[in-house]
Parts: structure tokens; sequence; C-alpha cells
């Protein structure tokens, strides 16, 4: 999830709590090997044992169509010690996928094939290399040639979003098609797609019949969701937010001092903003902010606001 995910939303979302592990934006791989400061940039969990500050792990994923280029990045972050590596193959954006990236290539499964076998053999037999998948690109048939595939090159575990890439976000998420495509592997599928809620989980568990899940968008608009979750598991009954409003607003605040501390400049206001905005998804108050900030491209006087507020 570029620019949704990134290190300081992986910290403030991790303290509070439900979670197992964490992934990475993705790397976007081209034709060249990069150099230890691009896998710091993007991963500096990497300096902590590959763990957040609250201590869950994180795996850094890549994205890209060079099968080669692919194993040596892969390569090389498991040399600067990278604990698992996750191969992008959902990302629905327009941009990759006219590059020839993300879920562009579920068009051709031997090519999912390539670059995950690739990968595997760059990369020693105890990190876990993993894949993100769609159902298909427009016919979720798709799956039951891609996932097959992903497994027979060596793929520990698939993450798959339960839509086509013509779906978008758009058409409710197929949580049976998962279910079907678990038949045909030996291996887990960790479901994805519209868990939004406590009772999302419980239903998607249900009829994915898979035993995890992976939480995108709806962690960012309720951070909340994994203690919900957490919560629910042990049978307690959460009525209200668990995570309230005067505590977002400290967690947007410490966000965007992080992003001006690492020299974004006006880029630290439009990332708060886009996190704001999917927080009014589920914080009517993040509304009111937004409409005080939503013009301002100064960092400072944008911190001022958020300030003010709490």
């Amino acid at each position: 999830m570029e620019g949704l995910l990134d290190p300081a939303i992986r910290d403030l979302l991790g303290r509070l709590g439900g979670f197992q592990l964490a992934t990475t934006e993705f790397l976007r791989v081209t034709n060249q090997l990069y150099p230890q400061k691009v896998f710091t940039r993007i991963m500096p969990e990497l300096a902590n044992n590959c763990q957040t500050k609250s201590g869950i792990p994180v795996h850094l994923q890549l994205l890209g169509s060079d099968p080669i280029a692919m194993a040596d990045n892969a390569a090389k972050a498991a040399e600067l010690g990278a604990i698992g590596i996750d191969l992008n193959f959902g990302c629905p954006a327009k941009t990759v996928n006219k590059h020839g990236g993300g879920a562009l290539l579920l068009k051709e499964p031997t090519k999912v094939y390539q670059i995950i076998n690739q990968v595997r053999q760059a990369v020693p037999k105890e990190i876990p290399v993993t894949a993100k998948l769609r159902l298909g690109w427009d016919d979720p048939e798709l799956i039951y040639e891609t996932a097959p595939a992903a497994e027979s090159a060596g793929a520990n575990w698939l993450t798959i979003h339960a839509r086509t890439r013509v779906d978008g976000y758009k058409h409710p998420a197929r949580w049976e098609w998962l279910a079907k495509a678990k038949q045909q592997l030996n291996i887990d599928i960790v479901a994805n797609g519209d868990i939004k809620t406590a009772d999302d989980y419980f239903r998607c568990l249900e009829i994915s019949e898979c035993h995890s899940v992976m939480i995108g968008r709806g962690i960012v608009y309720n951070p909340g969701l994994a203690l919900e979750i957490e919560q629910a598991l042990q049978g307690k009954v959460s009525t209200g937010r668990l995570v309230d409003w005067p505590r977002i607003l400290q967690m947007i605040d410490e966000y965007h001092q992080f992003l001006i501390e690492k020299g974004l400049g006006k880029h630290a206001v439009s990332r708060t903003k886009q996190w704001i905005r999917e927080l009014a998804k589920h914080y009517i108050e993040a509304d009111v902010l937004f409409e005080q900030i939503k013009k301002e491209k100064c960092s400072v006087t944008a911190g001022k606001f958020i300030q003010n507020a709490i």
C-alpha cells in the first residue's frame, strides 16, 4: 500500500496491538540492483532485527517484472538481514500496471512462476518467499492457474485479495473464491479484502476457509481494528471505538512531525492529508480537521492546525 503504510505508520499502528506481521510498502524494481540506503529507507526496521519498535516482525515487499533483477534485489535484502520477502502481483495502480508490474502480471501465470522461482533460488531457504495476488485481471478463474504456479515456484504462502484488477476496490470481495483456490493448494492462503470490522474478520474466515487475514485499508482508517479483532477472539465485547479521537490526533501529530523531520517538506503535508482523509471514513472528526488543512501547503502551518486540535 504505497503511501499509506510507511515506516512511521507501521510503528504508530503497531503500538496499538493486535498484529502478528507487517509488510513494507513495495520497493519498485526495474533493472538495477539497489544500494543499501534504498533498502534501509523503505525498511528502517532492518536496523532493528526487522521489527518495529513495538516488536512486530516486518517483511520486505518487492514489485517488478524482471525475474533476474527481482532475484538480485531479494538476495541483497537477505544479505542486509531481511527475514521475509513478499512479491507484489496485486497492485491495481494504473501507473504500476502500465510499466508491466503488479496485477498486470496476473495475465501471465508463467511469468509469475519465473519471478517467484528466481527469487526463491536467490535467498536462503529459511527466509520465506511469499506472494500477494488478486483473483485475476478480469476473470477470477485465473486464480486457478496463478496460485498453483506460485506454489510450484516455491512460495511459502500466498496473500490473495479477493477481487480482480478490473474490480478494483468497488466490487464486494469474493471470499468464496479463496475457499475454491485453497482446494488446489498445499500452502496457506492469507485472506485479504473488505475486512473493515471484527464481524468482517469472522465472516471472512468462515467463507474463505482461511486461518488468517491481511488487513490493508481497513486498518488505515480504523487504527484500532486489529485490537478489536484480538479482543473479539478473547471473547471480549467492545462497545464504541477502542481508540478515541484524542489518541488519533496525537498519532496524526506524531506522524506529521516524523515526516517533517525526514525532510519531506510539502510531501509531508500531502501524506498527512492522505491519512486524515482515510481516517474520515471511521472518525467524523477527521472531516473537520481535513477541511482546515486541505488547501494548506506549508508543513509547519498544517502542523499548527493539528496541534491546535489536540
